[in-house]
């Protein structure tokens, strides 16, 4: 008997949006229905390429398809509305990262999912990276003594950006959010919730007034997880070339990972392990689908992978990075999750 396929849609075709599109093209437990993107060029040559439906309108996507599942790539301000939409029409979500553009939105998003009973889930692709995979994996297995540093560099380089990522209406926060997401997950993944968040950040604009209300493009993140471990973020898009790095110290160990190797050294700089990986987002994007997939295919014995409450934990440490960056004090995310607790009417563990 032949297995039946998830229906899905993508729902914006910026560079990632192609890439899930390619992607759920590809594999052959989903049937891509439609896409959708402003730009009515892209969406139809998008759609002739794998033979569905082109949208320049996301409304006309939802209101006239029954879809299994929904990926949303789309600018969260383009697109808010009709995700409620499409949930309210028991579509599961698949969300690029980031979940939203606030930790209220997000934690909305969430309730509104559990109201309907659908399948919320977010897009995080660095926990599909070899790389990263490696590290989880070693951590799992190894024992590493005393962890009492972490260290997280996220350079953004040259990409382009939209220009509404500039606006912090529309985008909700710059550099932090837009492009630390995957780092601050996996750093909360493999370790916790940080008790304190302290945070700077700054943006390049000509003026003050102007600065007021541009997103950041630099900021500094420390966090305190206990009183043996604290941990630093640096993130800018206005120098370098990219570059992604998260490095563990331990008392006998630190391990560093990269987009491409991880690394176990001692600390006279000897290199004990060392892999090398050749993934790319293509292929990490097909693991993403796939283990999204399992989730319909083994309901009732696979856990939805990264959903969205389990989300809301990188969202609190981001909130709490911006408030503190206003208050110029340390903040504390179980706080922000303590409100979602109240308004979700059930904890939130942290």
């Amino acid at each position: 008997m032949t297995e039946k396929k998830i229906t899905t849609a993508v729902l914006g075709l910026n560079d990632k949006g192609q890439l899930l599109a390619e992607a759920a093209a590809r594999l052959g437990s989903f049937e891509l229905a439609a896409v959708a993107d402003k730009d009515t060029g892209l969406a139809e040559s998008t759609a002739g390429k794998y033979g569905c439906t082109a949208y320049d309108d996301y409304r006309q996507l939802i209101m006239q398809n029954q879809l299994d599942c929904l990926i949303v790539a789309a600018g969260m301000h383009s697109c808010d509305e009709h995700i409620k939409t499409a949930m309210k029409k028991k579509f599961n979500i698949l969300k690029l990262a980031p979940v939203a553009r606030d930790f209220e939105e997000a934690a909305e998003f969430v309730r509104l999912a559990e109201d309907e009973g659908i399948k919320f889930a977010v897009a995080n692709e660095l926990r599909f990276s070899q790389s990263f995979s490696a590290l989880a994996e070693f951590l799992e297995q190894h024992s590493v003594e005393q962890i009492f540093l972490i260290e997280a560099v996220c350079i953004v380089g040259d990409k382009p950006a939209p220009q509404w990522q500039s606006d912090w209406k529309l985008s909700g926060g710059g550099v932090l959010l837009r492009n630390c997401f995957g780092l601050i997950d996996q750093i909360v993944t493999n370790f916790k919730v940080p008790e304190q968040v302290y945070s700077l950040n700054i943006n390049q604009a000509g003026d003050r007034q102007q600065r007021l209300y541009l997103t950041e493009d630099t900021a500094l993140l420390t966090m305190k997880f206990n009183d043996t471990l604290i941990g630093n973020l640096i993130t800018s898009k206005a120098f370098g070339q990219e570059k992604l790095l998260l490095k563990i110290y331990g008392k006998e160990k630190i391990l560093t990972v990269t987009n491409s190797t991880f690394t176990v050294s001692d600390h006279s700089g000897k290199t004990v392990r060392k892999e090398q990986f050749r993934d790319n987002e293509v292929t990490r994007m097909k693991k993403l689908l796939e283990k999204y997939a399992q989730s319909f295919i083994l309901s009732d014995k696979s856990k939805l992978y990264s959903s969205g409450m389990e989300n809301l934990h990188n969202m609190a440490v981001i909130e709490s990075a911006y408030l503190s960056a206003r208050t110029a004090m340390p903040e504390e995310p179980a706080r922000i999750l303590q409100m979602a607790s109240k308004l979700a009417g059930k904890p939130i563990s942290i």
